[in-house]
């Protein structure tokens, strides 16, 4: 991202979650209240203009996928929770993701790493809306070019030997390979049975022709905004990656298995589009 300004990916995919609450028919995919407070006035121009699934299916279909992402985090989430006691939320790469501020497990702190401009935006956000700050989430601001993310989390009042479930999503395409093996190491050391969500890509050349289309339309969107695309995978690479780590592949679902999860009966268009996007959960050993 551009140095000193928050995310404009991340006020992207705001909009999105924030356009599911008023565009799609009920149910919701994912159902947050403050996805659209949080935006302030200035957004509802834009989010009046945004196009229907029939009409856009490619536009509508990347508003399926974040909210879709998101759910499964919570989902997981409130399944561990449930099962094994779950504690600790880590949300990487926050952006104006508000779990934290609807958070239903009384018993669960949530911590937010994001970069400090965008953090400070957030905040900004937050206040503008009204929305309460709870006293189970902690902000941790991380300059990763400067800090160490073990060492702010700590310092935030992190427990590495709790059970922790991690959402990381949005965040993987963007990484070096360094920076990626550097998250996933912290994340395998983290008390065993701890889960974690997140998004990649695979490869161009595994894709269809349509699907490489667009795969660069977005590409060319994402770096003119100053953060590209730089990371992809093949399922079996990243789960030797995650294996590395001593971590284990739960579940690495793509777009039909998504749909066919959280979209099938719907009658109002959202759906996800080809294979290029996957979603995985796995688990520290």
């Amino acid at each position: 991202m551009i140095e000193a300004q928050p995310s404009r990916t991340a006020l992207r995919v705001a909009l999105r979650r924030a356009a599911h609450q008023i565009h799609d028919a009920l149910p919701r995919v994912l159902d947050d209240p403050l996805a659209v407070p949080i935006l302030g006035p200035e957004a509802r121009e834009e989010l009046s203009r945004t196009p229907d699934s029939v009409r856009r299916p490619f536009s509508a279909g990347l508003r399926a996928f974040m909210v879709v992402r998101a759910r499964l985090a919570e989902d997981v989430l409130a399944g561990a929770v449930k099962e094994s006691g779950a504690r600790q939320y880590l949300v990487l790469g926050a952006g104006l993701d508000t779990f934290a501020y609807r958070n239903p497990h009384a018993q669960v702190r949530v911590f937010e790493v994001d970069h400090p401009a965008t953090q400070a935006w957030k905040q900004e956000r937050l206040s503008a809306a009204h929305i309460q700050l709870p006293a189970t989430m902690r902000f941790v601001a991380v300059d990763f070019e400067r800090q160490s993310l073990r060492e702010e989390l700590a310092a935030a009042g992190f427990d590495f030997n709790l059970l922790t479930v991690t959402a990381w999503l949005g965040v993987v395409p963007y990484l070096t390979p360094e920076a990626f093996r550097g998250t996933i190491a912290l994340l395998g050391s983290l008390a065993r049975g701890s889960d974690v969500v997140f998004d990649y890509s695979q490869p161009r050349e595994v894709l269809s022709h349509n699907e490489q289309l667009m795969l660069d339309s977005m590409a060319a969107r994402v770096a003119q905004a100053g953060e590209p695309f730089q990371l992809f995978f093949r399922p079996e690479e990243l789960a030797a990656e995650l294996a590395h780590a001593g971590m284990a592949v739960i579940e690495d679902m793509d777009g039909p298995a998504l749909h066919n999860r959280y979209l099938a009966e719907r009658s109002d268009g959202l759906a996800l589009r080809g294979r290029a996007g996957r979603l995985c959960h796995a688990r520290t050993l």
